[in-house]
């Protein structure tokens, strides 16, 4: 199942380090099949507050996505972002092709008696 590294990004002044870091990541993806789908694209803020920028990496299942995330390659230039640009980031399974909301919603009812 595909899954995928989710960052919310807090604006930041531009640095060195963040340029490098932006220079370098893509090679680190691409041993474990990551794609970038979302990089800081416009935020379209319609419920809450939304200080910051997205960030959504896909990988072909949960193992290569923690796999990337631990690997020697990342961990190298992880502090050149996190140094100056404050988040958070998380790793999230997608959903399967066939994945229908009413149908969890009707498991969800059997399992908890609502």
């Amino acid at each position: 199942m595909t899954a995928y590294a989710l960052a919310h990004l807090r604006k930041a002044p531009p640095h060195p380090e963040v340029l490098e870091y932006l220079e370098r990541i893509e090679t680190t993806l691409a041993p474990f099949g990551g794609r970038f789908i979302v990089h800081g694209g416009t935020v379209d803020v319609l419920e809450g507050d939304w200080p910051g920028d997205v960030v959504i990496i896909e990988f072909p299942d949960l193992a290569a996505a923690r796999a990337w995330y631990a690997s020697d390659d990342y961990q190298e230039i992880k502090h050149l972002r996190t140094r100056h640009i404050p988040g958070e980031v998380i790793l999230v399974d997608g959903v399967e092709p066939d994945h229908d909301s009413a149908r969890m919603a009707a498991e969800i009812r059997r399992a908890s008696g609502l």
